[in-house]
């Protein structure tokens, strides 16, 4: 039985109202292609500081976007009030893909990963040679975190007038990682600073390392307060005086050449989310041995293929070392 007639008028079709008042929900997402292109610089409860052109914005992220997050590093699409204006919102409606990722969970229990900082060229790795002792199973765990994500490391090692970098660089030779080593006086006098800024130029860098290493001290020198301010450093989102590292936070280098990206010190990192099998990837000459390893190999275990492709002589028997090491760290704790 037809409700209506043939033909039917606007008029005639009943419309169940709206009890709440709000608009209808809709699956059409708005395209939004007049939004600009930005750089999220830090993150602070649910406010996200913004590069847009030469402009620091204040911009939260739109609905729409559901649960994916931004974070440090994303290069995001903005709509809204883009003036950079105190008390002024825009809104993040786009995140575009990510080139890499630095990752961690709290532990390896945990199976909720954290992403750090999208899109760096490298990770540098701050560690101190001695007060406080360098922790070689948690540099490990970075450089797992650095090859899953697709970041170069890059290690910077402090406080060389304390202690020589011998043993550290003994222990990471065989990794061709390339380093620094910097002492208190050369960072009072600019050479440490030089030497690290040349291997900076041109790339997004992110820092990680634990308290008291020197980090945060390495980073207030590359990016002096002038140039802070100059994009209007943190404290459109917190208002506080000076950065404290609690939270990521994205500063660029003089000459716009580059990015330096300064992270909380961690305690630990997690390598739950990591999938063994893409560490591989960082030792091109072993990674063709893989080839006849039985399935879901570890690289650690008794028929892995990787034994009879160093054996052969296709690569050095330290290289199989490392990767064997660098897998193990998951199975080990970080206070090694």
């Amino acid at each position: 039985m037809r409700r209506y007639g043939k033909h039917t008028d606007e008029d005639d079709v009943r419309v169940r109202p709206n009890r709440k008042g709000n608009r209808p929900r809709t699956n059409i997402r708005p395209k939004h292609e007049d939004a600009a292109d930005g750089m999220v610089l830090t993150v602070d409860r649910g406010r996200l500081t913004c590069l847009v052109d030469d402009r620091v914005v204040v911009a939260m992220k739109a609905r729409e976007l559901g649960r994916k997050a931004a974070v440090v590093g994303d290069q995001v699409a903005l709509v809204g009030d883009l003036s950079g204006d105190k008390d002024t919102l825009a809104r993040i409606v786009r995140i575009t893909p990510r080139t890499s990722v630095l990752r961690r969970t709290a532990d390896d229990d945990d199976p909720f990963e954290r992403v750090v900082v999208a899109n760096a060229d490298q990770l540098a790795i701050v560690t101190a040679l001695a007060d406080p002792e360098p922790r070689p199973r948690l540099i490990d765990r970075c450089l797992v975190a650095a090859y899953d994500g697709g970041l170069t490391p890059l290690l910077i090692m402090t406080k060389s007038d304390l202690a020589p970098p011998d043993k550290l660089l003994e222990l990471y030779g065989d990794l061709d990682i390339p380093y620094v080593v910097t002492s208190r006086e050369e960072l009072e006098n600019g050479t440490a600073v030089a030497r690290v800024r040349a291997e900076l130029d041109g790339k997004i860098t992110a820092f990680v390392g634990h308290s008291g290493v020197g980090k945060t001290t390495l980073v207030n020198a590359l990016v002096p307060e002038e140039r802070r301010r100059s994009t209007g450093h943190v404290n459109a989102v917190t208002g506080r005086g000076r950065h404290t590292t609690t939270s990521a936070l994205a500063l660029p280098l003089d000459g716009d050449e580059g990015w330096v990206i300064d992270t909380p010190g961690v305690r630990s990192f997690g390598l739950h989310h990591v999938d063994p099998s893409r560490v591989i990837h960082a030792f091109p000459d072993l990674e063709p041995g893989t080839e006849n390893c039985p399935r879901a190999c570890s690289h650690d275990e008794p028929d892995c293929a990787l034994d009879a492709w160093v054996a052969e002589g296709h690569a050095d028997p330290a290289r199989l070392y490392s990767l064997r090491r660098l897998l193990a760290t998951r199975e080990r704790t970080d206070g090694d």
